[in-house]
C-alpha cells in the first residue's frame, strides 16, 4: 500500500516510540514510515508518524521545538526515581 503524510499518534504510556511505530506501519501494510523523536516509554503525548514522501519531511520535525508537560508529586519519593517504583513520603 502506497501511503504518503503524517500521523498524529497520541502514544499511550507503557509503549516505547519504535514499538508505537512498528504497530502502526503494520496497520498500513508495511509502508515506509518512521518518527519524529523518541517518547519515553513512561511517557504519553504526540508522537508524529510520517508515511512515504513524507519521511523526507521528517528532519525539520525532528529538530523543531518540543515542548513537555510533567506531573509531579511533592514531598515524595520513589524507589526507582521514576513512576514505577515503590513511593515513599519524605
Amino acid at each position: 500500500m502506497l501511503v504518503n503524510g503524517v500521523l498524529l499518534l497520541e502514544k499511550p504510556i507503557g509503549l516505547s516510540s519504535n514499538k508505537a511505530l512498528q504497530l502502526v506501519r503494520g496497520l498500513f501494510e508495511g509502508a515506509k514510515a518512521g518518527h519524529t523523536g523518541t517518547l519515553d516509554p513512561l511517557a504519553g503525548g504526540l508522537l508524529p508518524i510520517c508515511f512515504g514522501e513524507a519521511t523526507k519531511f521528517s528532519q525539520f520535525l525532528i529538530n523543531s521545538d518540543k515542548s513537555y508537560s510533567v506531573v509531579i508529586r511533592l514531598g515524595w519519593m520513589s524507589s526507582t526515581g521514576d513512576s514505577e517504583g515503590k513511593l515513599t513520603r519524605r
